[in-house]
């Protein structure tokens, strides 16, 4: 494996080998000191073009856990702000020297364009409104976790299906480990087309919820809303937020999922987001783990895990 840019890249025998790997990082992370040297030497760049807390800190918590050597890329204090292309500061960068760079932009395609650009490994950490494949990968391992495999249990994403990278990354994991999914969302925050989309779609959650082993709710992306979508934030709430109400309806054992940053209050509940069978904050733990596994298999070359 050269890059990480899509799930469809991977495959299942590609998704079945980084969660394989990803339960021994497992171990590290538990670790009192949870560093290995399997990437001594290696220089990985992180490059994000927007804004991220979660995906960010856990990219450079994988690398720095391996014994890599971490540079990151800063937008607002970088030569983008006087004008200088995407190219250009991509190849200056290889210039300095760099196995792995980790792509986030708003502009979907743009990991594909850089790997073409760098002889060094890419992953894709978020593309516009395209993919976001190590946060399917980290949802997989979390579920897998929590209910021992994927394999025929029934999933809903509900939300802001449309203005969502992880909904589409989930989608093809998801059913790529053999889960029935389906898609949750008035018709206004759907795609225009969900062609190649291996799932069902609704606008009747309730109808749907005691019926689910998990529920992936995703945020509202009021930021890149650029139309009225919907009447208000309220009415969204009333018909697709997981109130606590709603959450009573779900079945013992269901597990409840955000990709997150969480608009509590929204999409979710505050005492929904808290609940014991809410399993965000795990999934924020299994990520270091998921990007260590895809670093090393991307660059460890033989190296040893231990």
């Amino acid at each position: 494996m050269k890059h990480l840019l899509s799930m469809a890249d991977l495959g299942v025998d590609g998704i079945e080998e980084i969660l394989r790997v990803t339960e021994s990082f497992v171990e590290v992370t538990a670790r009192d000191i949870p560093r290995v040297p399997a990437l001594r030497g290696k220089t990985i760049v992180s490059l994000f073009y927007e804004e991220s807390t979660r995906t960010r800190l856990s990219f450079e918590s994988a690398a720095k856990r391996l014994s890599a050597d971490v540079m990151t890329f800063s937008v607002a204090t970088s030569s983008v702000q006087k004008g200088e292309s995407l190219k250009d500061t991509v190849e200056t960068i290889q210039a300095m020297g760099m196995d792995a760079v980790v792509v986030r932009h708003a502009s979907a395609g743009v990991p594909w364009q850089v790997s073409q650009w760098v002889d060094a490994s890419v992953v894709n950490a978020g593309d516009g409104w395209h993919e976001h494949p190590t946060q399917a990968l980290l949802d997989a391992y979390t579920i897998r976790e929590r209910l021992g495999s994927l394999e025929g249990r029934r999933i809903a994403i509900v939300g802001d299906v449309k203005h969502s990278r992880v909904a589409r990354s989930n989608v093809l994991g998801f059913h790529a480990l053999g889960a029935e999914v389906t898609l949750v969302a008035p018709p206004t925050l759907l795609p225009p087309s969900l062609e190649g989309w291996p799932c069902e779609v609704t606008t009747d959650l309730d109808a749907l919820l005691p019926k689910l082993d998990v529920i992936y709710v995703l945020r509202m992306q009021r930021e890149r809303m650029t139309e009225a979508v919907l009447p208000s934030m309220r009415e969204y709430t009333s018909r697709y937020g997981l109130t606590a109400r709603r959450a009573a309806n779900l079945p013992d054992g269901a597990l409840v999922m955000h990709p997150g940053p969480m608009n509590r209050g929204v999409e979710i509940a505050a005492e929904v987001a808290d609940a014991p069978g809410t399993v965000i904050t795990r999934q924020v733990a299994n990520g270091v783990a998921v990007r260590m596994a895809v670093l090393f298999l991307l660059l460890g070359s033989g190296a040893s895990i231990a």
